[in-house]
């Protein structure tokens, strides 16, 4: 990727080189959502740590890898959003900025419309590649984090394990992987790079590990230490 040759330019030359901005296009893991509790019968309430978000994790591992380029940081995530709401505040929320990259990051709620849902899913992926590429930024797909696998002891009974049994049967019963499948396949189309951190996820699970308890919510954000994880694949994938 172009990305950066343009992070060195700009740390080689602070005066004449351009500005370079990266943004994010998501739902809450992209936001920075972490624990979620209920505050009032049917009033879920959200922990907001921007700072800990794997965008935030990535502009510091930036500044480490050449600390003299400033990388601007557009974070677009938004709670509860799908590859749909992406697609309507694209123009507003990404273009606008003009990025150099543009990660984008769905499934977590598009899934929730079941097997159904996975046309429109792919469909609107499809117009934010075209529209982002036309742009003439560069675009990492991003394949999230799994949901849970079961309703978690640390959960208070009511709407929170109502949601944690929905999710957990969706990620069980396949559902999760064909929309992941669907994310892959549409970035194959547009010649777009994937940072599959879904895949790593399913390869912890597959060898044991109890990926229930890396979510922060134990349902569908991950931990802190996590997001880790995601900005290390962006990584990989911006220096292949």
């Amino acid at each position: 990727m172009k990305i950066f040759e343009k992070i060195a330019q700009k740390g080689s030359d602070l005066r004449g080189a351009a500005p370079v901005t990266i943004a994010f296009l998501g739902d809450s893991v992209t936001q920075g959502c972490f624990e979620i509790y209920e505050k009032a019968p049917g009033q879920i309430e959200t922990v907001f740590k921007r700072e800990d978000a794997y965008s935030a994790v990535l502009r510091r591992q930036l500044a480490e890898l050449c600390p003299p380029a400033a990388v601007h940081i557009i974070n677009a995530g938004i709670s509860g959003d799908s590859a749909p709401g992406g697609l309507a505040r694209i123009d507003r929320d990404i273009l606008a900025y003009h990025p150099d990259l543009t990660v984008v990051c769905f499934g977590l709620n598009d899934n929730g419309h079941g097997l159904a849902g996975i046309d429109t899913y792919k469909n609107a992926l499809r117009e934010i590649f075209a529209k982002l590429k036309a742009a003439g930024s560069e675009v990492i797909a991003m394949t999230p984090n799994m949901m849970n696998t079961y309703v978690s002891p640390h959960l208070m009974p009511g709407v929170m394990t109502d949601i944690a049994a929905a999710c957990a049967a969706r990620q069980k019963d396949g559902t999760m992987d064909a929309y992941m499948d669907a994310m892959r396949d549409a970035a194959k189309e547009y010649d777009i790079p994937v940072a599959d951190v879904y895949a790593l996820w399913k390869s912890m699970d597959e060898k044991g590990i109890d990926t229930t308890e890396l979510l922060a919510n134990y349902i569908n954000h991950p931990t802190a230490k996590m997001h880790e994880l995601f900005a290390h694949a962006l990584l990989c994938v911006m220096l292949a």
